[in-house]
């Protein structure tokens, strides 16, 4: 059975290959008669030690998601979001009926305000004015309180010498003065109240008075709040749940938005590769249905809880997703390739990024034949690869590939095989 599955294996490579470079000689545009060959920049092939790897299938996930849903009861007055439209962080999803409580707090803070009135007349204390007001009536008290001494005075005297004076008219002067003495004590207590000030158990009090209604406020505040439903984050509505006019539960979903400024590759790895994925590792992501680009991103998270059947652990790696007015370039659901370390380290042929292209069945990079020097010409041929592990911005490459061979790494979009090139600058071999 092993003998007959490897031809076969060879041949789907044999045309899997040979339909890469006739898709990439029908997309090429071919050259002008007569013209130059285009000038192009070449790298060369290294070989390094590497972490061992294999690719494997993921699929894009959104950051975050979230069901945005109400607090409160309430109706529906506006719902100015559809769905696929970008939502930023505190923008308003739905908003709900609010004229009622929102008188209540009107009234609310219009009585907060008298009250904190009154608190600040207790503390601001007497005005200059009012304690010389206190002090006038106090000597005009004093004045009155001396002539009902006075005029009691000669009354005893006359009585006891003269006794021409009625008892009535003895104890009404009497009464007199006594009450003229009272009245000026009053006054005297007065003024000194005037000078000391309200007591600190008055202010206190009408402190209590203000925090007790500025409570009040903050509720009905945080009531209105909860009336206006808004997005926690950056996102995109996938999903409605409600519409103007209806009724809405506290509890009840409104709207569905998930995070894709960065998303998730999650892919499944066989648990006897686990223990060579480590958080923060970068590695290489291909999107096959966005042609032409390779993503870097970077291992955030193993999930301790695999899959009992398949013995598979989910994997998560983030990549940063481009954003335009058309929305995410990388959109969940999306089918992805990504390549980890499974194994020891051994040695890997690597070239820059930049060599592989893209848009075929399988990536491919053009070597350079007959060229290595700035200035020389050669002929370009396609090569089939396979995508390995990240290193820096080199890259493991799988294929017919040797240590010291010419790829082209600018220009290399529009060639056809066996197309000649002009080697106008060779790239300096990055670190690895």
């Amino acid at each position: 059975m092993k003998l007959v599955q490897a031809p076969l294996q060879s041949l789907r490579r044999s045309l899997f290959t040979i339909s890469s470079v006739a898709l990439l000689t029908s997309l090429s545009v071919a050259q002008p008669p007569g013209a130059p060959p285009p000038a192009v920049i070449v790298a060369e092939v290294t070989e390094q030690t590497v972490a061992a790897s294999q690719q494997f299938v993921g699929t894009v996930e959104p950051l975050r998601r979230a069901t945005i849903g109400s607090a409160v009861d309430g109706r529906v007055v506006q719902f100015p979001v559809n769905e696929g439209d970008r939502v930023e962080a505190g923008q308003t999803l739905a908003q709900l009926l609010t004229d009622t409580i929102t008188l209540e707090l009107l009234a609310a803070k219009g009585e907060l305000e008298l009250r904190r009135q009154r608190l600040a007349l207790l503390k601001n204390g007497s005005l200059p004015a009012e304690v010389a007001q206190s002090r006038a009536r106090m000597a005009a008290t004093d004045a009155r309180r001396e002539f009902a001494r006075a005029r009691r005075d000669r009354t005893e005297r006359v009585y006891r010498d003269q006794g021409v004076i009625s008892d009535d008219e003895r104890e009404e002067m009497i009464a007199t003065a006594a009450e003229a003495e009272q009245a000026f004590l009053e006054a005297e207590a007065a003024h000194q109240l005037a000078i000391d000030g309200p007591r600190i158990e008055l202010i206190a009090q009408a402190q209590a008075e203000v925090a007790i209604q500025e409570a009040v406020v903050e509720r009905l505040s945080d009531q209105i709040a909860k009336h206006t439903i808004i997005s926690r984050f950056a996102g995109y509505v996938v999903a409605e749940h409600t519409e103007e006019g209806q009724w809405v539960n506290r509890g009840d979903a409104v709207a569905d938005v998930v995070a894709v400024d960065q998303v998730y590759i999650v892919a499944q790895v066989v648990e006897q590769s686990i223990p060579f994925i480590t958080p923060g590792t970068e590695v290489t992501v291909e999107i096959p249905s966005v042609r032409d680009r390779l993503f870097e991103g970077r291992v955030s998270e193993i999930i301790p809880q695999g899959d009992a059947r398949s013995r598979t652990f989910p994997v998560k790696i983030v990549v940063n997703n481009e954003i335009s007015a058309a929305g995410p370039l990388l959109k969940p659901g999306m089918y992805a390739r990504v390549s980890l370390p499974v194994g020891a380290e051994q040695r890997a042929t690597l070239a820059p990024k930049d060599a592989v292209v893209l848009g075929g069945n399988r990536p491919v990079v053009f070597v350079v034949d007959g060229a290595a020097a700035a200035g020389s010409q050669g002929t370009v041929r396609p090569v089939p690869v396979e995508l390995g592990v990240a290193v820096g911005t080199l890259i493991q490459l799988k294929g017919d590939l040797k240590p010291g061979q010419i790829v082209v790494v600018e220009g290399n979009e529009r060639l056809r095989p066996g197309q000649p090139v002009r080697v106008g600058r060779v790239a300096e071999p990055s670190a690895g």
